[in-house]
């Protein structure tokens, strides 16, 4: 039983198989700074491109707002088209921002961080999770049983401290701080899983590109043991009837997008057509095929996978938030589209203009 061997996760905390805890992460022989940086801008520009399209299906999104290419007029700051936070990228900075004040991962101080600030677009499961928070419940009895993609969406900041000194730790703070708020299988799986995505981006030369077939094998590979025999459905679409994994569903559709992608048509439309049929929801079966097939066939293009994220799925600023992370880990902060940066405001609150980039350079004084 893994819970015997790794005492810092409780049985309480939902997991299946735990070998890959056990394992080392492949060595970084090289840590480069604009790629670290990278995968974080990545992560707040895309959430910044999605945040004012929120939860629009992509019909409705087009039909209001054309093809969205950069950041949208907001209220929020006086009408300017900058870029502002969600709270995708609010706690992945907070985190970051922990991470770098406590030396490490310190659940107490992100917790505390989590319910002490006003999370802009807060989500059910994190509402949830802040009441028994303040009750006084601690982790990992604070986490709420949910699949939602909360905890994904945060979850890449676990990964900088472990960057010079790789050790299976790198894994059990990934557990760790995706269950502080979403206790569920599937959620910590796919946290742990994109953490081991991020950090083979991050280990390997610069804009190497995966091999075909590389993002959902990856996910696969490391999700399912963990996963385990969980039960999900469908809201429809996809395999109607199918109840099972995430990782199995996941593993299902994508093959047979692969199958049935034509080779005619724009790229736009061929992704427009797998994309609507998984509905692309905050629910992690629908977030995780819509992230790996986007990451598959567009991460050649750091400025075309991010803008099919936010314009071609429902929550659109979380998928493309992670999918952004992972086009920062692979070309950097300097393979991104300048102006998205000069016009990130770098707020994690309503009023802190460049807080993310102090947090950046702090963070590169800590560990790079």
């Amino acid at each position: 039983d893994r819970t015997t061997t790794v005492p810092s996760i409780p049985d309480s905390v939902r997991l299946a198989d735990r070998r890959f805890l056990d394992t080392s992460p492949a060595p970084m022989l090289s840590v480069d700074r604009d790629r670290v940086r990278g995968m974080m801008l990545g992560l707040a520009v895309g959430d910044a491109l999605g945040k004012h399209s929120e939860g629009l299906t992509p019909p409705k999104r087009e039909a209001r707002f054309g093809w969205i290419t950069d950041y949208l007029p907001s209220p929020y700051a006086g009408g300017s088209a900058v870029g502002l936070p969600s709270d995708d990228s609010q706690m992945a900075f907070w985190t970051l921002d922990e991470l770098n004040e406590a030396g490490g991962l310190d659940l107490e101080r992100v917790g505390d961080r989590f319910s002490a600030e006003r999370i802009f677009g807060i989500g059910h499961t994190v509402r949830e999770w802040s009441g028994r928070w303040s009750a006084g419940i601690r982790w990992p009895e604070c986490g709420v049983h949910s699949a939602g993609n909360g905890a994904l969406m945060r979850i890449a900041p676990v990964l900088i401290p472990h960057l010079r000194n790789p050790s299976p730790d790198l894994w059990v703070d990934a557990v760790k701080a995706a269950s502080l708020t979403h206790n569920d299988a599937a959620s910590n799986a796919v946290s742990v899983a994109w953490i081991a995505i991020l950090w083979d981006l991050l280990a390997n030369p610069r804009n190497a590109l995966p091999e075909s077939g590389w993002w959902l094998s990856r996910y696969l590979e490391i999700a399912g043991p963990l996963e385990g025999p969980s039960e999900h459905a469908p809201k429809g679409g996809a395999l109607p009837g199918f109840r099972g994994p995430i990782t199995e569903y996941v593993g299902r559709v994508i093959s047979a997008a692969r199958d049935q992608d034509p080779d005619t048509g724009d790229e736009s439309t061929r992704m427009k057509a797998v994309l609507r049929s998984w509905y692309s929801g905050a629910y992690l079966l629908e977030t995780v095929p819509a992230v790996l097939w986007i990451c598959e066939n567009l991460a050649h293009d750091p400025e075309s996978a991010i803008l099919h994220a936010v314009n071609l799925t429902k929550d659109n600023d979380t998928v493309a938030a992670i999918v952004g992370s992972a086009m920062g880990a692979l070309h950097g902060e300097s393979g991104l589209p300048t102006r998205w940066i000069e016009n990130l405001t770098g707020r994690t609150g309503a009023d802190d203009d460049g807080m993310m980039f102090q947090i950046l350079d702090e963070m590169e004084d800590a560990w790079l």
